[in-house]
């Protein structure tokens, strides 16, 4: 729309010009003005279209850049969220979560519930057949983190690498706790800076992107997953970028 609103000012404004010339300029100048006019026309329509047409090739760039650095960060993910379930807490070294990785496993547990005989309540009322309902949790055996989470891939060995933007660049890793009710709660943080995302791009649309507040944009100047100063494990990504799980 920004695009034909601009395609039709410039006509507007070259039909005016062409009238002008006609008007007022003797018939000897008219070829050399008109030339001349001709080419300003082209440049002027030329910056409009590219001013138009800039930010949606920039767009399009982003949002397929962030889609990849959004699949890292879900890998990331996984793999805290193991680690977790397995020591109790997130690892915030990248060499330490890879041997994770590699070498933990899973204990694979079956619930189901039973009766048992309530001793203690038999004793105070002086019977033998009073029973109370329990939960057994049996163990069932154990399985690797690796293949539960990657299955034939070894993708994780390089998940700390950001995947596109500018080379060599890696993921923010830190963990932590914070404390919430007298308790101390395992807490992860994985980011990158948009600035590196998109380190090529223009750097006024990046300074944009950088101040964009929308439901349906990555707010602020950096995509991650989870938090350093608040209890949660998502990303500040939307949903239109399809993630696994929030």
């Amino acid at each position: 729309m920004m695009f034909i609103i601009g395609v039709i000012a410039v006509i507007l404004v070259t039909i005016g010009l062409v009238k002008l010339i006609d008007k007022f300029i003797p018939s000897k100048l008219r070829p050399v003005l008109m030339l001349v006019l001709w080419i300003g026309i082209f440049a002027l329509g030329y910056l409009t279209f590219m001013s138009i047409y800039n930010p949606i090739l920039f767009n399009q760039e982003k949002e397929k850049r962030y889609a990849e650095v959004i699949k890292s960060l879900e890998d990331i993910r996984e793999a805290q969220l193991a680690h977790k379930t397995v020591t109790g807490k997130f690892e915030g070294n990248w060499d330490n979560l890879v041997k994770f990785i590699d070498t933990a496993e899973f204990t694979l547990t079956q619930r189901r519930d039973s009766s048992i005989i309530d001793k203690e309540a038999n004793k105070r009322f002086g019977l033998t057949t009073m029973t109370k309902d329990v939960v057994i949790i049996d163990t069932l055996g154990t399985r690797s983190v690796k293949d539960s989470i990657f299955k034939n891939s070894d993708r994780y060995k390089t998940m700390m690498n950001v995947p596109v933007g500018e080379a060599g660049a890696k993921f923010k890793l830190q963990a932590g706790y914070l404390e919430q009710n007298d308790i101390n709660i395992p807490v992860f943080e994985a980011s990158v800076k948009k600035d590196i995302i998109l380190f090529d791009q223009p750097k006024e649309l990046v300074m944009q992107e950088n101040q964009v507040l929308s439901v349906e944009a990555v707010n602020g100047d950096e995509i991650k997953v989870g938090s350093m100063d608040e209890i949660k494990t998502i990303g500040n990504w939307p949903k239109t970028y399809g993630t696994k799980k929030d």
